[in-house]
């Protein structure tokens, strides 16, 4: 598994086992924020461009991924 992502599910995990209590079940819990935590890291790395020639664009887009997939900011 790729780094980044097994990183990205042990956070998850932690979440879960903290957290779960207002999910119907863990898995939902691990679920949705397992995705929430890749949608951030994509928006993110778009806006790692903010400051170059592509900024404003890459910021935007990146803003536009997590208010796709309902991402708060």
């Amino acid at each position: 598994m790729n780094e980044l992502i097994k990183e990205l599910s042990e956070q998850a995990e932690k979440y879960a086992d903290d957290n779960f209590r207002g999910e119907p079940t863990w898995s939902e819990a691990f679920e949705s924020k397992f995705a929430e935590l890749i949608v951030r890291k994509c928006a993110g790395v778009c806006e790692d461009y903010r400051g170059t020639k592509w900024g404003k664009a890459a910021e935007c887009i990146g803003d536009s991924i997590k208010e796709h997939f309902g991402v708060e900011p």
